[in-house]
Order: C-alpha cells, then structure tokens, then sequence
C-alpha cells in the first residue's frame, strides 16, 4: 500500500513550517478522485474554497467541470488525467503531471474519499471561524468607523450565523467543551479620554443621584478603572438604601469600603465627586460602549484561541464559541437598553448645571485623579 510521502530532512532550510495534517488529507483525496472520478458523486458538498491550497482546490475545480469517464476508458486512458491537468494550470500554472502522480501514490485508500472530504471540510471551518474571530476584533479596535459599536454588534452577528451553519453541517458528539487554556483578556482602554468619561459619569451622577435608578444597565464590571467601579458601587448603594448622596456620603462610604486607604485621598475624591457636566445617561452610554467594545475583543481572542488548538474538533469549536459569544450577548442587552428609544417619562423641570454647594468652585472638567489601577 503506497505510504504518503515524508518530507526531506533538509526541507525545513527555508524556514517554512511543515504541511499541517489537513495537507496530507486534501491529498489523499485528491489523489482518490483522480484514481476513481465516480467518487465525486460520494463525497458530499465540498467546494474549491475549502482546500487550504489554491493549487489543490484549482485541481478540485477542474474535476468537477471534466465530464467523468468511462471506468474502462480511464483505466486504460490518461485522457480525462489531462484534461482536468490543463484546465487547472490556467489558475493555478505550478501543477504538474508528476504532482497528479504523486497525488494518487500516496492516496492510502481510495475507498476513504468520503472521510478525507469530511476532514477537509472540518479544517476549512476552522479556518473560516477564525477569520470570523479575526473580523469581530478589528471592527471592535478600529477607531476609524463612525459607529463602531453598532459595527461590533453586526459582526458578531455574523459570527453567530456561521456557528448556526456550522452546526447545521457537523453532527454533535459528546464532549464537547474544548478544553484548550482561555488566553488573558486584552487590556481595557485606559486612555484620558475613557478615564473621564467615567470620572465625569461618578460626578454627574453624584448631582443628579435619582437617575442612578434608571440605570440598572449599567454594571461595576463595565469600568475600566477598579476605583471607578467600587465609587458606582458606593452611589448605587447609597441609591437603593434611599440615603442622602452627595460628596460628602459618598467620600463617607469610600471610606467604609477602604478605597482611601491606598487609591485615592480624601480632597481628591471629593474634588473628583464636585464637577458634574452633562447627564449621567450620556456619560454611562459612553462606558458602556467601551466595555461592550472590549468584551467583543476578549471573546474574539478566545475563538481564535479554540482555533488555534488543532485538537478541537469542529463540534468543540462551536460550543466553545457559542459560550464565548453569549458573554457578549449579555452585555450587548444592556447596551441595546441603554442606547434604544426611551419609555415614557414624567415631564421634570429643566436641571441647572450643577446645585450650589459648600466645597471647590463647580468646573467643566475634573482635575486628573491619581489612583491605583
């Protein structure tokens, strides 16, 4: 029984890394069809694009467009071999009657096409899902599109409409959890501008704290800053306890949850706490962006990590995903509350920039806050 080919030991002195298994499959495939054309009728769907070769998938695509021969004629007849040899030489000029050869001596079995289809198959999705994963974090990190985070929520859109079609072409088997290691999320965007604009969310809050119950879409675990998020803490507590919020409770309430112990002083937090500008709605919506933005980023490296892990298998990959996605759905709800039309309210006076209090002159910008990040 002919043996697939093993490379040289000399092959590695250009510094190309050597052919993945898949490689060996699409020729073992090939190399079946060319020995038996009937067998295209026994392979399933299988398209020139899911060959991780153009050369190979070229070769494919000439075999479909040959009219199949007669089984005697092609037994005694390289007739249909050059045919196919010279229709795929127009797209793909490095094919060779040696290579068409080699392709069906080191086809193991013949009668295994229908497998080494399958494996084909499996290894163009995961190649496909990790364009996928690819495509949701470069929409999530490109600061150029006007409307990044409903571009973020299209794209993953699309990710689960291929997960729904891969799972509709890859029967389930049980388990199936991937179990490669989940890589460290990418850092949150802890630039000025994503800093003040939960600065400026803590001090507009603190003027306005009634509007803090309306934003129940609105998490700890959406801040970039740990201090950022334990001051929301503090004023939703405060809120739900129906107690007083103003600088003052809140420095109050810092205190008994130990943040001025190393993150921040006194004067500072209070001067952080003084400067409301705008609505809390406004400057919640923007943190909620971020974090909805660093969430897809996060999910995209673990897809790409599941498919980078050659022993996932197709089924693996789509419940892994699945998993990872529903972590962005989750906060993608929130968003969709926070940013959709909003319910009827009660008509209210027209707020005033900020009311008098004792304490640092009002500004339209807080001060920087060193913290402890």
């Amino acid at each position: 029984m002919p043996q697939p080919s093993v490379p040289d030991e000399h092959d590695d002195l250009d510094g190309l890394p050597p052919p993945e298994p898949v490689h060996y499959a699409e020729q073992s495939l090939l190399g079946a069809l060319l020995l038996d054309p009937h067998r295209l009728d026994e392979i399933g769907p299988l398209e020139p694009g899911h060959f991780s070769t153009h050369a190979h998938g070229e070769l494919f695509r000439a075999m479909r467009a040959a009219p199949e021969p007669e089984a005697e004629q092609h037994r005694t007849s390289p007739a249909w071999l050059n045919t196919v040899l010279d229709a795929a030489r127009r797209a793909a000029p490095g094919l060779s009657a040696s290579y068409l050869h080699t392709l069906i001596q080191v086809c193991p079995w013949p009668q295994h096409a229908a497998t080494y289809a399958r494996m084909v198959r499996a290894d163009h999705a995961r190649r496909s899902l990790r364009l996928h994963a690819g495509r949701l974090a470069q929409t999530a990190a490109d600061t150029t599109l006007p409307h990044r985070a409903k571009a973020t929520v299209q794209q993953a859109d699309a990710l689960a409409r291929f997960l729904d079609d891969l799972s509709s072409r890859f029967a389930p088997h049980p388990g199936s959890l991937p179990r490669t290691p989940l890589p460290p999320s990418p850092s949150r965007d802890i630039s000025e501008d994503a800093l003040d604009e939960e600065r400026l969310l803590i001090a507009t809050v603190t003027a306005y704290p009634a509007e803090a119950r309306e934003m129940r879409w609105l998490v700890p675990e959406d801040f970039a800053l740990s201090l950022h998020a334990a001051l929301w803490q503090c004023l939703t507590t405060l809120t739900h306890r129906g107690e007083a919020v103003d600088p003052i409770t809140v420095l109050w309430e810092a205190q008994h949850r130990g943040l001025l112990a190393h993150d921040i002083a006194p004067a500072d937090l209070l001067a952080l706490l003084s400067t409301p500008v705008g609505s809390p709605e406004h400057w919640g919506e923007k943190v909620l962006e971020r974090a909805l933005l660093a969430r897809a980023q996060t999910v995209a490296s673990r897809i790409a990590a599941f498919t980078d892990d050659p022993a996932n298998s197709p089924h693996q990959l789509i419940t892994g995903s699945r998993r990872a996605l529903a972590d962005l759905t989750a906060l993608r709800s929130r968003w969709q509350q926070a940013t959709g039309p909003a319910a009827p309210r009660t008509a209210r006076p027209a707020r005033t920039s900020a009311a008098p209090r004792a304490g640092p002159p009002l500004r339209t910008a807080p001060p920087p806050v060193r913290a402890t990040r």
